[in-house]
Order: structure tokens, then sequence, then C-alpha cells
């Protein structure tokens, strides 16, 4: 039965993302997040963390792959104003805050890739802090990372910052076509603090890779279909 279930909310699902050009990640974030929460809230109470991780999954494969993230304003470190939209490529974009500890080799294996792929790609880190903290943090990354910052007691940005934030917390990460249609939001690698550094910096090489990987094929794949469009009398 559970099957079914899913066959049918994934047929749904399908109708409804034909239609996403049209839907910001806003609208489908207000929309989808109060039953969201309520189901993700009770798995978290009865520590059913595999139920939690399929809710996160659904929320994003079903109500928020497509949709288009808004173009909100924030700030770089030299406290000029920086828009979504100011970004030309493909844009690997990853919210964070200093209180949240980076496993061992995910900062390395970030910044080794952002200086792999820098052509093709934006890397993008969105700090909840302010302005004098997320300048010191800065100075982990690779200068190919735009780090830029929200600090909240300042803070009068649209809503979609405050959703990104208090919708499904931190760090995660939004991979954006050029349009900035969302073609997947995935939480950081988790693994037991302690592990060797080699260990960590593979996993999270590995993931880091496989989502730019992803990025890279739908432009590849949006590419060729425009191409073949064009060629097509």
């Amino acid at each position: 039965m559970s099957r079914l279930i899913l066959l049918f909310i994934f047929f749904i699902s399908v109708s409804v993302f034909g239609q996403h050009d049209q839907v910001s990640f806003s609208e489908a974030i207000s929309t989808h997040l109060p039953k969201y929460k309520i189901k993700a809230n009770k798995a978290y109470r009865t520590h059913n963390v595999e139920r939690a991780e399929f809710l996160f999954d659904s929320l994003v494969n079903y109500c928020l792959k497509g949709s288009k993230l808004d173009n909100f304003k924030v700030r770089d470190l030299k406290k000029k104003v920086v828009q979504l939209d100011e970004f030309k490529k493909p844009v690997y974009l990853i919210t964070y805050a200093s209180w949240v500890i980076p496993t061992e080799g995910e900062i390395p294996a970030l910044n080794k890739l952002a200086a792999k792929y820098n052509d093709q790609v934006d890397f993008v880190i969105l700090f909840w802090d302010n302005r004098t903290t997320t300048k010191e943090l800065a100075k982990k990354y690779h200068k190919n990372i735009k780090v830029l910052y929200v600090d909240e007691m300042q803070n009068n940005s649209s809503y979609v910052v405050k959703m990104m934030k208090h919708s499904l917390g931190f760090p995660t990460t939004f991979l954006l076509d050029k349009e900035k249609r969302i073609t997947d939001i995935r939480r950081s690698v988790s693994h037991p603090y302690g592990i060797e550094f080699e260990r960590s910096f593979d996993l999270n090489y590995d993931s880091f890779s496989k989502a730019i990987s992803l990025l890279l094929i739908n432009e590849s794949s949006r590419y060729s279909n425009n191409t073949k469009e064009s060629l097509t009398p």
C-alpha cells in the first residue's frame, strides 16, 4: 500500500513540476512547510531519524525542486549589496553559521573543488552571522568561493532570506542552474568526529563532487535541449 501511495505522490508531483517555472521558492516553501514541520518534529521527538530524513527528501523532491530561488539581497565582506541574480553560472550555494562546526575534511575538500570548477560553477557561502565573525571565517576558504553574510540583528531583507534559515536549517546546500531554478537541496555530510582527516576529506569530497556533477550534467542537458530547439525548423 505504501508503494502505491508513493507512486501516486510521484505522478501528482510530475504534473505539478511542469508548472514550476512559474513557482518561486518562497511560494513553494510557504505552501508546504507547515505540514512538513509537524511531521518532522514528531519524527525527531521519537528519535526516528530515518523518518525525518525521508520527510526532508520528500519535501525537496516533490515540493521544492524546479522552483526558482528568489532574487534575494545580502552583503559581501566589503558591505557591498549582492543579489543572487548577479551570479551567471550554475550556483553551488551553502548556508552556514559560525556556531556550526564543520567536519575536519569539509573545508579543504570544498576548497579543492572550488579551485577546479570555478570556471563552470559559482561557489557561494552565505553565513548567518555578523560581518566581523564572517570576515574571520572567510580566511579558511579558497579565493574562488564568494563569502556573503546576513546579520539578523540588522537584517531587513527579503522574506526568502529568513525562510532559507528558519525553514531548512543549516548547513544546507542549494544547487541552482543558471536561471536560479533549484536542481536539488542537500544537507552536509554527517560523520562521527574524531575520524582521520583523510577519511573525512574523502567523504566530503565525494559528496561535493556528486553535487557539482549534478549541476554540470543538468546544465549540459539544458544546453543540448536548447540547441536542438534552435535547429528545429
